[in-house]
């Protein structure tokens, strides 16, 4: 068990995480959102190793993970960091740069090794191939890889597609994914992006200002998110009172719906003019403003035309399910 303990950390008079606990189980992939300057990327580094925390502690198991005023090299042997910067060599090849830390394994084992993970992450072809040469998104991959080399227990992963095509990211995120569960693997992995999060993290942890404000199932936090801020991480999402969905509701409060929800309904619900389509390749996304001012965002096969008036419905359903969690909405 990943056992993570911060009560405080911060830059001189800067507080930048504040009362972080959780536990992460041996082969649990946990995904951190949270918007820039939540205290993500800080948190990944503390636990790895690279930051010190006067108040606080981190433990797998029975080893406790030491911080740079114990350590002179940061980090511990069974865990690895994927950083934004890559930390790679950029004069030797990339099939050295993966086999760097394969020195202890027989030659035929290392290169069995650095083959696979060459595989992986799509790239065989620029084994050779110096690192100083490849783009961007090329270079992440290599880094993927090299953090992978001697299979750690725990691997950190910070915002590991970012640099990446989406071209290469769909494929190589699944792939990875599946890979690290097959292995056993214990998984962080920060990100603003929720096709990193919610196929692949069985829980996920919400950041604001530095605090815990959410930790639950993926799914769960998606189907009934406690608030407007979590809400958001995933995407578009409406705010909408719910007399403006059924006006006979008593209940005078909003409701957060996700522009899937809505359903077309013939001359009853919620009326919108449209005002913008914006076509998303799989379907539009339509922007229109109700009767009261409230912009409402809502998805459809077909373009909307501007101007034109639609009548939209939630399910009750899906408004029970909003309310049962008392949601906080951005008003």
């Amino acid at each position: 068990m990943l056992k993570i303990q911060v009560n405080s950390f911060g830059y001189q008079d800067q507080n930048i995480l504040k009362d972080i606990s959780f536990e992460v189980a041996p082969g649990e992939h946990v995904a951190l959102m949270g918007e820039s300057g939540s205290g993500k990327s800080t948190l990944l580094k503390i636990i790895y190793g690279l930051l010190h925390v006067e108040e606080g502690s981190i433990f797998w198991g029975d080893i406790e993970a030491l911080g740079p005023n114990f350590n002179l090299v940061p980090g511990e042997p069974y865990m690895k960091y994927l950083a934004q910067d890559f930390d790679l060599m950029p004069f030797i090849s990339v099939e050295e740069n993966i086999g760097q830390f394969l020195s202890v394994f027989e030659r035929e084992t290392h290169e069995g090794r650095i083959n696979e993970l060459l595989e992986l992450i799509e790239m065989k072809s620029y084994a050779k191939t110096k690192v100083k040469h490849l783009s961007g998104g090329q270079q992440q991959r290599v880094a993927l890889a090299r953090v992978l080399a001697q299979e750690p227990e725990i691997l950190l992963l910070d915002e590991p597609f970012g640099h990446i095509d989406n071209f290469k990211r769909n494929t190589l995120r699944r792939n990875l994914f599946l890979y690290l569960k097959k292995k056993g693997i214990t998984v962080l992995t920060a990100s603003h992006d929720p096709s990193d999060v919610l196929p692949f993290a069985e829980r996920t942890l919400i950041l604001e200002k530095g605090q815990i404000i959410a930790n639950q199932n993926t799914q769960d936090l998606y189907s009934k998110p406690p608030n407007y801020y979590t809400a958001s991480l995933f995407g578009q999402v409406n705010e909408v009172p719910i007399k403006l969905l059924k006006s006979y509701a008593e209940i005078d409060s909003s409701i957060l719906v996700y522009p899937n929800e809505f359903k077309f309904s013939d001359s009853s619900g919620l009326k919108v003019e449209v005002i913008h389509s914006f076509f998303k390749g799989s379907h539009h996304l339509n922007e229109g403003v109700a009767d009261d001012g409230t912009v409402i965002f809502f998805n459809s096969d077909k373009k909307q035309g501007k101007g034109v008036t639609i009548f939209l419905n939630v399910s009750l359903e899906t408004i029970n399910r909003r309310l049962q969690v008392g949601q906080k909405t951005n008003t």
